[in-house]
């Protein structure tokens, strides 16, 4: 239970919280249309005014948060000032993606409810126009304002148009159309087999965020749905004028024809706040990608991996950070997100960046990655850069006890970690809180090894030359092999360095029993804080996780790690 609030408790909490403020939300504009202002309106829509409102203040409260997970300069600025009061806090921040998704399918789930109330709501305005019957009371409501057209309260005003007509005619229907529209094709192309697959389908559909917000702000200036004015309510109280609506208006009467009116629109107060955050967050990095970058170095690795090394003024990075790149000859319009995989300690910082799309594989053409020749420096594309900016793995030094765990190019946040071990323990002998490293490496293909073997050699012979061999233990395993490799690994089993990596310690085949390593790094160090630091995929991340609750004891604690940018 312990562990579980440690690792998930403020995460819950924060949800919690959200919930509960949709709920009051909702709840409490669900009965703020059932007062005695809007009785009349309820006459003509029923509980679908109620239903169609109060999922409309949710979607205010949920448009206000959506921007600020994304608002990276933000979120750097928070993270580096809290982590040091509350570390737990500072995970919440690397979580900005994932409570930016469920706000959005909150904002979906919101979106579905309003726009089915208001069809309901459409069809009732519909019917009290046709109904033409003088006796009939939605009849009676529906005819107010034919004369001035001013304080109507039914937005149809005659029986020969229907809500199709109504809905392409009138600012509330013309941007609900433009706003759903543009829901739908963010919300589907966000879809991980699309967002992988083709991901610059994802980038442009998301920007349509900018008409999503347009159209949110104006969508209540047509101020269609309407209750009765509080000076109206004075000489027409619906408590004892609804049943004489006849003789509303006339001589001797103690009834006035009611007068309506709609509320002024108050979404813009909800979202102004967060646009002008994200407009300033979009001048930082419009500012920052016209800062001159240089390509120092560029190497084509066998596993189809553009290694990217690069210089630019006054850049300051952390461990495990990441940044935003663009090549402006690739796409003036498209960044995509890399972590580093230099250290700190270095002048220089560097990426590596797996061939995996359209993208990607411009970007290793105009490298001359497919050339055989040396491309020259000044004929190496133009980069931009925006960052860095923080991850969980910046933390990686506040505690005593880590484990690292990378699968295929997800190692490249680890690798920044250990250069940085690599220049603080061996080459300035500087001490760190932390004491040991469990580093595991889950890698489908041979070839991707080759770029990350020659750190991990200089690391090996170094840590035993120093006598710190005892400070880094590392489990390097193929997921996937062919039986020709089979064989060559079984010839050269006995040999001193491995056959794949060339390290003294040989790489394992299959995958690891997480529940055997959780175990033994539990018992040898107890009355720990385990930092577990993970770059792959969500089921791995699953699998972490649930081993970090069940083997988290009284005297020892893991507390779970995830990168996700």
């Amino acid at each position: 239970m312990g562990n579980f609030v440690a690792n998930e408790g403020l995460s819950s909490f924060v949800i919690v919280v959200w919930l509960g403020i949709n709920a009051f939300l909702f709840v409490q504009f669900y009965l703020a249309f059932l007062v005695e202002r809007w009785f009349y309106t309820r006459v003509l829509l029923g509980q679908a005014l109620s239903w169609a409102r109060a999922p409309a203040a949710c979607l205010n409260f949920n448009c206000m948060l959506i921007l600020l997970p994304v608002c990276r300069n933000l979120l750097s600025f928070l993270r580096g000032t809290i982590q040091c009061c509350s570390r737990a806090a500072a995970r919440q921040l690397d979580r900005n993606l994932t409570f930016h998704k469920l706000v959005a399918y909150m904002i979906a789930f919101h979106t579905a409810v309003h726009i089915v109330a208001h069809l309901f709501n459409f069809e009732y305005f519909m019917d009290a126009q046709l109904n033409r019957n003088s006796s009939f009371l939605p009849f009676i409501l529906s005819q107010i304002g034919n004369g001035d057209n001013a304080s109507f309260l039914n937005p149809i005003r005659t029986n020969e148009t229907n809500p199709t007509i109504v809905m392409f005619t009138t600012i509330a229907g013309v941007t609900g159309v433009v706003i759903t529209l543009a829901l739908i094709l963010i919300i589907t192309s966000s879809m991980e087999v699309i967002r992988r697959s083709y991901f610059e389908v994802f980038w442009y559909t998301h920007h349509l965020f900018v008409i999503f917000f347009i159209g949110l702000v104006f969508h209540g200036y047509g101020r269609i749905v309407r209750g009765q004015t509080p000076a109206s309510q004075k000489t027409n109280d619906p408590d004892v004028c609804v049943d004489r609506f006849d003789d509303w208006g006339k001589n001797g009467s103690d009834c006035a024809v009611p007068e309506f009116a709609g509320n002024p629109p108050a979404t813009w107060k909800w979202v102004v706040g967060p646009m002008i955050l994200y407009v300033c967050e979009r001048i930082i990095r419009l500012y920052r990608s016209h800062q001159k970058v240089v390509i120092t170095k560029v190497v084509m690795h066998p596993s189809k991996t553009l290694e990217l090394q690069m210089k630019k003024k006054g850049f300051k990075m952390e461990v495990g950070q990441y940044v935003f790149i663009q090549c402006p000859s690739v796409s003036r319009l498209e960044w995509h997100p890399f972590t580093l995989t230099s250290a700190p300690e270095e002048d220089f910082f560097t990426a590596h960046i797996r061939i995996v799309g359209d993208w990607t594989q411009a970007l290793y053409e105009a490298c001359g990655g497919d050339k055989n020749e040396t491309v020259e420096a000044w004929k190496l594309p133009k980069m931009a850069i925006d960052g860095p900016f923080g991850t969980a793995s910046e933390d990686v030094f506040r505690y005593e006890v880590v484990m690292l765990v990378g699968a295929g190019i997800g190692v490249t946040p680890f690798a920044s970690i250990l250069k940085s071990v690599w220049y603080k323990r061996i080459q300035k002998n500087q001490d760190v809180f932390t004491k040991k490293i469990y580093f595991y490496w889950l890698c489908p293909e041979t070839q991707a090894f080759e770029w990350f073997a020659d750190l991990l050699q200089s690391l090996e012979g170094q840590m035993t030359e120093k006598d710190m061999s005892d400070f880094l233990s590392y489990n390097i395993y193929l997921t996937r092999w062919k039986e020709t490799e089979a064989a060559h690994f079984r010839v050269h089993h006995e040999a001193e360095n491995d056959p794949i990596t060339g390290l003294k310690q040989k790489t394992l085949y299959g995958k690891p029993n997480w529940d055997n390593e959780f175990t033994n790094i539990a018992t040898k160090h107890p009355k720990s804080k385990v930092g577990v630091f993970l770059c792959g995929p969500p089921r791995l991340a699953e699998s972490l996780e649930k081993q970090c609750l069940s083997h988290s004891e009284a005297d020892v604690k893991f507390i779970f790690n995830k990168e996700n940018f």
